[in-house]
């Protein structure tokens, strides 16, 4: 089975260079937004009837090589796949795609050519081992971003997984807030670090906003992302964590279906908890921990969340007050007590162990679910 991985590589440019490149970002979004004016008007969305609509009209217009044409066309026409109800418009200096006609490569130099509205460039990048390990195998389409006045080429590589390995049991992964992961093992992966990292950068963004000075303002711009940053380094070390736990014990990961959770929510959020619930970056943790498991040959089951925290996993007893803390579990029937997360995870790791159709879907069609062994 083939899965992609998107490479991030610096960029190594000149002043005339990075001159050349944001001119092209610049022409390249205005034939954006020229291309999505037409296609409003005349409500064609699709990719090859808009490129009978405006390849012509977008060459004649802008100072563009053909497959860059072809390039807007298809970025617009995919702007539109979430809805036609809005006419899309394009950032001056957003990210446009390149393929194999428009960029090459010479990995042994550590060079790239860069078709641009001036002529080709070529531009040296930088990146480690296993970036550049995967850039010498099947290489896919490559976005040109500008982030905070540096260039990175965004590379969609190809990787083969391996075949699903034999496991002999689930590993249970509870997702939350206070504890960003738990798992059916009793092992805990706490969110303070995190907390207290949104809680500082809140602090110096309430600061700075209420000087409302240039210095404040400068401030307020360097430290932005940090914080997110900080929160995605959190989730990988979490997710390898979890997969290499997996992978040692040749089990399959079994996580809570958390989708739409925000809008499935009916309780009222008291307003100093807003921020740290608006903050939970659960669906990030839950892709790392499903392309990190893919790449190990690991199988990943996603149930349904409902009551996992409310139930006993001796007795089966179903009660919201066996929750009588945020992190305490004491079961009203049978007096079993235990951390409410560590309970959470294990009833998710006992759903999954009755859920098996459902990893044939996770790993892709044509495999089998059968050498899982679920339950045995």
């Amino acid at each position: 089975m083939i899965m992609k991985i998107a490479v991030q590589l610096k960029l190594c440019a000149s002043p005339e260079q990075v001159a050349k490149l944001k001119e092209t970002l610049e022409v390249a979004n205005a034939a954006c937004d020229y291309i999505s004016e037409l296609a409003w008007e005349r409500k064609v969305f699709r990719q090859f009837p808009l490129h009978r609509l405006a390849y012509k009209v977008t060459r004649e217009k802008f100072t563009l090589a053909a497959q860059m044409v072809v390039r807007a066309i298809a970025k617009v026409s995919n702007g539109y796949k979430l809805d036609k109800d809005t006419r899309r418009t394009f950032k001056t200096h957003g990210a446009i795609a390149y393929d194999d006609r428009i960029l090459s490569w010479k990995l042994d130099q550590s060079e790239v050519s860069i078709w641009t509205t001036q002529g080709r460039v070529r531009v040296n990048f930088v990146c480690g081992p296993r970036q550049r390990e995967l850039l010498s195998g099947e290489r896919g389409e490559t976005d040109l971003c500008l982030v905070r006045g540096t260039f990175y080429l965004f590379v969609a590589c190809e990787v083969e997984t391996p075949e699903p390995i034999d496991v002999n049991g689930v590993l249970g992964v509870d997702l939350g807030i206070v504890n960003l992961a738990a798992d059916s093992d009793g092992e805990l992966y706490s969110g303070e670090q995190v907390e207290k990292s949104r809680q500082h950068y809140a602090h110096i963004r309430q600061t700075c906003q209420s000087k409302d000075t240039k210095s404040a303002t400068r401030k307020l711009k360097r430290l932005s992302g940090r914080q997110a940053r900080f929160q995605k380094n959190t989730n990988h070390v979490i997710s390898k964590r979890v997969v290499q736990k997996a992978q040692d014990t040749a089990r399959t990961i079994a996580l809570e279906d958390l989708s739409g959770i925000t809008r499935r929510t009916t309780a009222r959020v008291q307003r100093k908890q807003r921020a740290k619930h608006v903050n939970w970056s659960f669906y990030q943790l839950r892709q790392f921990i499903t392309y990190k498991a893919q790449l190990a040959g690991i199988g990943v089951i996603l149930v349904d969340p409902a009551f996992t925290s409310q139930t006993c996993p001796i007795c089966g007893c179903v009660d919201k007050r066996n929750r009588p803390s945020q992190g305490k579990f004491l079961c009203v029937q049978c007096s079993f007590s235990g951390c409410a997360d560590t309970v959470g995870a294990v009833n998710i790791a006992s759903r999954a162990a009755v859920s098996q159709p459902i990893v044939s879907a996770l790993f892709g069609p044509g495999t089998s679910p059968s050498p899982l062994g679920l339950g045995n």
